[in-house]
């Protein structure tokens, strides 16, 4: 049986994860060490825990609304406003989603006609591209550099506005380079997309990973909150990646459309999840964020170690203001990312990211994840140390003649 014939084009044409693929294959290698993969290392905290389990006890598992709880609701609102200066309506401009990807994707679904365009800092978050192409709409990458701190200037954005342009995906912090962008730069942006009527999404999930100054949300700034859609959730600050818990905060207008989209393909998140997120909450606002501190303190100097270690080896790296990455550029070995990756994990069972899985212009660095203990961290520094110093008294370079491979030291 043909089952191409009945596969939709746009789904044919998408590549799987870039992240995943490097993943897969660490978990099946002896001794390997993964550095790969976006998530906390810290539990979620026990009183989160016995939150969702006592609700279980109580045989709390029916749907809740398709909002989500109005408590979670009216907890995340407060949030906003304690932590962003962000007001919104818990009864109709925040909606609970599983996770905040599938706030990304709802956002998409509710804007996009066919052939819109959307502007995306590149490198960023694998998923945009994909989620813009399955609702039709057209990915269009905005060059972001490292002599800029990776973060997406204005001038770039201009060069690729065009009479199409309806969308701007603001992705800070930034996964995979770690880039953060200060109010100031904000503004700038904000008013770009005032004068262009351009509806941004801002995807804020790291808001709570910032090093050197405090997140500032672009829904905050004059003009700006009728023409952003928030997205966050509790994965990175609270150590709930598999809980699956995030949200929208929007004007209603929005908000409405997405709330559809969301009946119809996901009823509602997890009754056990929300239950835990009302916990993460009121803990958080109780303690004044200790945990979210903790996890801030040990992120921090694990990001010191190795911006320095990193750099003292040769492979320049940019120092992230915010999220849990590094971003070393690898060119200097003579390789792309990709080659990098593929030789450090063959040969010394290191699970790094390719840049590219990023967009192109990543394709000369590679993602390291911090989100792991320091000393993981420290054996997997050895071995990169190991391999680089390998590569310098090992040259080799290859001749082909008449199909027989030759290899020149």
């Amino acid at each position: 049986m043909n089952y191409d014939k009945y596969i939709s084009d746009i789904t044919k044409n998408i590549k799987p994860s870039g992240i995943r693929k490097f993943f897969d294959v660490a978990n099946s290698m002896k001794d390997a060490i993964s550095l790969g993969v976006g998530e906390p290392d810290f539990v979620t905290p026990w009183s989160v825990r016995d939150a969702a389990i006592l609700s279980i006890k109580r045989g709390y598992t029916q749907y809740t609304s398709n909002a989500g709880m109005l408590e979670l609701r009216e907890a995340i609102g407060k949030y906003l406003n304690m932590r962003y200066n962000l007001t919104y309506d818990p009864n109709d401009e925040i909606l609970v989603t599983v996770g905040a990807s599938e706030g990304i994707d709802l956002a998409l679904r509710a804007l996009l006609n066919p052939g819109d365009e959307v502007l995306i800092p590149d490198p960023s978050y694998v998923s945009y591209s994909p989620c813009v192409s399955l609702c039709g709409g057209v990915p269009v990458p905005v060059n972001c550099v490292v002599e800029n701190d990776f973060k997406v200037a204005p001038k770039d954005l201009l060069e690729k506005i065009t009479s199409k342009t309806k969308v701007l995906i603001m992705p800070y912090p930034n996964n995979p380079t770690g880039a953060i962008m200060e109010k100031s730069h904000l503004v700038e942006i904000a008013k770009l997309c005032i004068e262009n009527d351009i509806i941004v999404i801002s995807d804020e999930i790291y808001s709570e990973l910032t090093y050197d100054e405090v997140h500032t949300s672009i829904a905050a700034l004059d003009g700006m909150r009728e023409r952003t859609i928030v997205i966050n959730g509790f994965s990175k600050a609270f150590a709930m990646t598999g809980w699956r818990l995030g949200y929208v905060a929007c004007p209603r207008e929005f908000l409405q459309q997405m709330y559809k989209i969301h009946q119809y393909g996901i009823m509602c998140a997890p009754t056990v999840s929300q239950y835990a997120g009302i916990k993460a909450l009121n803990d958080a606002f109780e303690t004044d964020f200790a945990s979210v501190k903790e996890m801030h303190e040990e992120y921090d100097k694990r990001r010191r170690y190795l911006v320095k270690e990193l750099n003292n080896m040769g492979l320049e790296c940019f120092e992230p203001k915010g999220a849990f990455y590094v971003f070393p550029k690898v060119s200097s070995t003579g390789m792309n990312g990709e080659e990098f990756a593929n030789d450090l994990l063959f040969t010394k069972k290191i699970a790094v990211v390719p840049g590219s899985a990023f967009g192109e212009n990543g394709n000369d660095f590679v993602r390291i994840s911090y989100a792991y203990s320091m000393e993981k961290l420290k054996k997997a520094i050895k071995r990169i140390s190991e391999y680089l110093e390998e590569l310098k008294n090992n040259k080799w370079f290859i001749f082909i003649c008449y199909n027989t491979i030759f290899l020149i030291k």
